[in-house]
């Protein structure tokens, strides 16, 4: 759920500033990109250089760099921030945030984001237990900021009780779960085809297509960010997933796909056919190369499986199953015979004759028809636009 996060830490003076280096490791490691901003004081407990080393970039403390004379502009790090991240906060910050009370750089970001904020207090019992800072974090959940409570030990001052910053393994799991909530697709299991088929001829040659898979792979990154457990079987490819969440499955030829696409398909409730699977297939494939020997050769060709007509055969109501069709003539006429044919929720329609849609470009433009007969028409758009696209007509069939 971090993946691609851009997430502002902000830290504060506490000896608890010394976990924020094990905290920038993770976020980092589950694919987040980490902007540090320190309070002043919190340059005492641990360097703004292992901040930095660690995040792999600069950290911030003043408004201006001293050196450089560069400008830290705090309005610009809280648009560009997905999510903010206060960790240790401070009782002194947990107070300048309730009251909108700014003197750091740290404050001013807060005070400058658009984002989801999460805090995570430390400090010593007595003054977690102060009426005043309970108080502030009540005052702080008031304004939609996301509380990540402390933990309960050994405090600093060797009394023991509640004050301990939450550990980052479990702040990690806390703000992931938080994420969680309400995405529309979360705990559907999803299965995406990609790419295209190669069919043997011999060891060396295929018989294949100019599919790309990158519009498979945006619908599998977009499924993703909506929450769903994402299977992507792809053919040969050299793209990889922007999410490590992604299953993915790799295969070369119609049947292996076959086989794939059936061991997963059960399981799935959400099946986006993508894939440019080959329609025809040779008949024997020689196990050494074939030499050029006549000015003339032939190859006998064999229908593969249709997978899509396959699974629309066994696809149960609770299944939505979507195809896709790359037209150059009569388009609508033979996408819709497609999506009868094949027992599909939904067909998307491109036609090479658009400019910029097919195989190996950056956008596409589509068509989406339903069951109904229901005809959407997008403009032109780069393929995680569309990708996005056909994702909302999925939930809305789901919530129909």
């Amino acid at each position: 759920m971090l993946e691609g996060k851009k997430i502002v830490l902000g830290v504060c003076g506490s000896i608890a500033a010394y976990k924020t280096a094990f905290l920038v490791r993770l976020l980092v490691k589950a694919g987040a990109e980490v902007q540090v901003v320190m309070t002043p004081d919190s340059t005492n407990f641990i360097t703004p250089l292992t901040l930095s080393t660690l995040s792999k970039k600069p950290v911030y403390v003043q408004y201006f760099e001293p050196e450089t004379g560069e400008w830290n502009n705090h309005v610009e790090l809280g648009l560009w921030a997905d999510l903010m991240i206060i960790a240790p906060a401070s009782a002194n910050t947990m107070a300048k945030m309730a009251t909108g009370l700014v003197d750091n750089l740290l404050t001013a970001v807060y005070l400058s984001a658009k984002c989801p904020v999460y805090f995570a207090p430390a400090m010593d019992l007595d003054m977690w237990k102060h009426e005043s800072t309970l108080h502030n974090v009540d005052q702080l959940k008031t304004y939609g900021n996301i509380f990540i409570p402390p933990g309960y030990g050994e405090l600093a001052s060797g009394l023991v009780g509640e004050g301990r910053m939450a550990e980052p393994e479990d702040m990690i799991s806390f703000i992931e779960a938080d994420l969680k909530k309400g995405l529309p697709l979360l705990n559907k299991k999803a299965l995406v085809t990609a790419g295209p088929t190669y069919e043997a001829i011999d060891p060396v040659r295929f018989l294949g297509n100019h599919s790309s898979g990158k519009m498979g792979f945006a619908i599998a990154d977009a499924l993703v960010k909506l929450g769903a457990d994402v299977t992507l079987i792809s053919g040969p490819t050299s793209l990889k997933s922007k999410s490590k969440s992604i299953k993915r499955v790799n295969v070369t030829s119609a049947d292996d796909m076959l086989n794939a696409c059936q061991q997963h398909f059960t399981d799935a409730s959400i099946c986006v056919m993508s894939a440019a699977v080959a329609d025809y297939t040779p008949v024997t494939v020689s196990d050494i190369k074939i030499k050029k020997k006549t000015d003339e050769f032939s190859i006998d060709l064999k229908k593969t499986t249709d997978i899509l007509k396959t699974l629309g055969a066994i696809k149960r109501p609770d299944q939505i199953l979507v195809g896709f069709a790359l037209e150059t003539n009569d388009e609508e006429t033979n996408a819709i015979e497609k999506l009868k044919k094949k027992n599909l929720d939904f067909i998307v329609l491109n036609s090479l004759n658009d400019t910029g849609a097919g195989f190996q470009t950056n956008t596409n433009k589509i068509t989406i028809i339903d069951r109904h007969l229901h005809k959407t028409d997008f403009d032109l758009k780069t393929k995680d636009e569309v990708a996005a696209d056909i994702c909302r007509k999925i939930i809305d069939l789901i919530n129909a």
